[in-house]
C-alpha cells in the first residue's frame, strides 16, 4: 500500500472522529448510568415524560412526574451528570494514543538573478507537496491518569447523586403544592358551603323578624354574618386561584391554566407505627442521603484531584513516531537546474520528559488542592448536620399531623352536631341568633382544620420519605 493510501486512510479516519455522527457513538462507555430522562430513576422510561393535557382531576402522581420531566431544576442536574459524564470520557481517552495528520500543498516560483554571471542564474516553478503522520502515547505518568480518572469518577458520582437529591427535594415541594392547592379547593367548597349556610340562616332570621317573633337585630346579625361568608368564599377563591398557579409553574405549565383536583379523601387514616426509632432513621439519612453521598462524592475528587496536581509534577515517559514525506526538486548546486526528486523520514523512539522546576507553582497547586479537599470534608459534616435535622423535624412534624388529624376529625363531629341542633332550636324558637351564628362559626373553623390537618399529614409523611431519600412515584399514589 502506497505512502498517499495510507495518508488518506488517516484523513479520513479523522474525519470520522471530528464527523458530528459520532457524537452519539459513547466509546469509552460513560453514559451507562445516565437517566433517558431529565426524571433519573424516578422516571426512567422516555415515555413516561410525554405528556399532553392534564389529567381531570390531577392526581399527585401526574404532578409530581409532569414537574421532574418538565421543571429546569432537573434538566439542569440532568445536564450536569452528562457534562461529567463526558469529562470521565475525556480522562479515560488519555490513555489512548494521539495521532496527528497534516498535509501541505505549495506553488513554489522561485528565481534567483546573478549579476554578471548569468549562467549561476535560476528559475523554478514547481508544486511541493509533503505529509507527515505523528503519533504520541504516554506509556507511564506516575499515576496522573489513573488520579484524573478517579477525580472525573468522584465528579460523575457526584452530579448522580446532586441530581437524585434535586429530585428528592422537588418531589417534596411539588407535594407540598400539591396539597396546598388541594386544601385551598376544599378551603373554597368549605367557604362556599358555610356562605349556603349563612344564607340559610338569614332568611330564617328575616322570616322570624317578619312575623315578629324575633327583633330585627337578629337578621341584621345574620345578614352581617352573611356577608362575612361572601367575603371569607372570595378570599378563598382567590386563594385556590394563587395555588393552583403554584402547582402548574412547578409543572412548567402556565399558571393560569385550568386545573382540578380531587376532593381530600376524609376516611383515610394515618398510620402512626414505623419500623424504625428516629435514632435510626437518621443514622440512615446521614449515611444513605443522596445529599450526603454527593458530598462525599465531592471529597473523593478533592483526594484524586491532589494525587492528580502531585503526579503531573513526575516524569512522563511516551512512545513517539513520526513519518513525513515530501517531492521538494532537488539541485547539485548554484546555477544547476533543479530536478524532481522525493524524500521521506521515519522515526520511532521513547521520549522522557522530566520537569526539573517549575517556578515553586506546583508545590502550591498542591496546597490549594489540600484546602480544597478540607473544604469538601468540613461540607460532608454540614450535610450530615443538616440532613439528620431534616429527619428530626420531619418525624416530629408527622407525628404532630397524625395527632392534629385524629382531633381534627373529632372537633368536625362535635361541630356539625352543634350546628345541626343550634339550627333547630332556632328553628324552633328556642334558641336565639347568637348561639346559631356561634355554632355556625365554629363549624367553618372545624371544616378548614379538618381539611388542613388531612393535607398537613400527607405533605408530612412525604417530606420525611424526602428527608430519607426514600421517595419514588409509589409515595405519590393515594393510600
Amino acid at each position: 500500500m502506497s505512502v498517499r493510501r495510507r495518508l488518506a486512510k488517516v484523513a479520513v479516519a479523522g474525519l470520522l472522529v471530528a464527523s458530528p455522527y459520532t457524537h452519539a457513538i459513547d466509546v469509552l462507555r460513560t453514559e451507562g448510568g445516565i437517566s433517558p430522562t431529565p426524571a433519573g430513576v424516578i422516571v426512567p422510561d422516555p415515555n413516561g415524560c410525554q405528556f399532553g393535557a392534564p389529567e381531570q382531576p390531577l392526581l399527585l402522581a401526574e404532578a409530581v412526574q409532569r414537574a421532574l420531566c418538565s421543571n429546569p431544576k432537573t434538566r439542569e442536574a440532568w445536564a450536569d451528570v452528562k457534562a461529567q459524564a463526558a469529562g470521565l470520557g475525556v480522562a479515560r481517552a488519555a490513555y489512548l494514543p494521539t495521532i496527528t495528520g497534516n498535509g501541505q500543498v505549495v506553488r513554489d516560483d522561485s528565481i534567483t538573478d546573478v549579476t554578471g554571471h548569468p549562467t549561476l542564474s535560476s528559475a523554478t516553478l514547481a508544486t511541493i507537496n509533503s505529509e507527515s503522520v505523528q503519533l504520541n502515547w504516554t506509556l507511564y505518568d506516575f499515576g496522573a491518569r489513573a488520579a484524573a480518572v478517579h477525580n472525573a469518577s468522584a465528579l460523575l458520582a457526584a452530579a448522580q447523586s446532586t441530581e437524585n437529591a434535586t429530585l428528592q427535594s422537588l418531589f417534596v415541594a411539588v407535594a407540598k403544592d400539591y396539597y396546598a392547592a388541594q386544601a385551598a379547593s376544599a378551603a373554597l367548597a368549605a367557604a362556599v358551603d358555610i356562605e349556603h349556610m349563612a344564607a340559610d340562616s338569614a332568611k330564617a332570621a328575616s322570616a322570624r323578624v317578619d312575623k315578629g317573633i324575633a327583633p330585627i337585630s337578629d337578621a341584621l346579625q345574620a345578614e352581617t354574618a352573611y356577608t362575612q361568608a361572601v367575603l371569607n368564599r372570595i378570599k378563598a377563591q382567590g386563594a385556590w386561584q394563587t395555588a393552583a398557579g403554584t402547582l402548574a409553574s412547578d409543572m412548567d405549565l402556565s399558571p393560569d391554566i385550568p386545573l382540578e383536583l380531587p376532593l381530600v379523601t376524609a376516611g383515610v387514616q394515618p398510620d402512626a407505627t414505623f419500623t424504625q426509632s428516629v435514632g435510626e432513621l437518621i443514622e440512615d439519612a446521614r449515611r444513605d442521603h443522596p445529599t450526603v453521598l454527593a458530598a462525599q462524592a465531592q471529597v473523593d475528587a478533592a483526594a484524586a484531584k491532589v494525587d492528580q496536581t502531585r503526579a503531573e509534577g513526575l516524569p512522563n515517559i511516551s512512545l513517539v513516531s513520526k513519518y513525513t514525506r515530501d517531492n521538494q526538486p532537488a539541485s547539485l548546486g548554484l546555477g544547476i537546474p533543479e530536478f524532481p526528486a522525493t524524500g521521506h523520514e521515519w522515526y520511532v523512539g521513547v521520549q522522557v520528559t522530566i520537569p526539573f522546576f517549575e517556578g515553586f507553582g506546583r508545590m502550591y497547586q498542591v496546597r490549594q488542592g489540600r484546602a480544597q479537599l478540607e473544604q469538601q470534608e468540613d461540607a460532608l459534616d454540614d450535610a450530615r448536620r443538616q440532613v439528620g435535622l431534616e429527619v428530626w423535624n420531619s418525624y416530629q412534624a408527622v407525628q404532630t399531623s397524625i395527632d392534629s388529624v385524629k382531633d381534627s376529625a373529632e372537633l368536625l363531629d362535635i361541630a356539625q352536631r352543634s350546628f345541626t341542633a343550634a339550627q333547630h332550636r332556632y328553628q324552633a324558637g328556642v334558641g336565639n341568633i347568637l348561639e346559631l351564628l356561634n355554632a355556625q362559626t365554629a363549624l367553618a373553623n372545624a371544616q378548614q382544620q379538618r381539611v388542613q390537618a388531612l393535607a398537613d399529614w400527607r405533605a408530612a409523611r412525604l417530606r420525611l420519605a424526602g428527608s430519607l431519600g426514600r421517595l419514588d412515584l409509589d409515595n405519590a399514589r393515594e393510600r
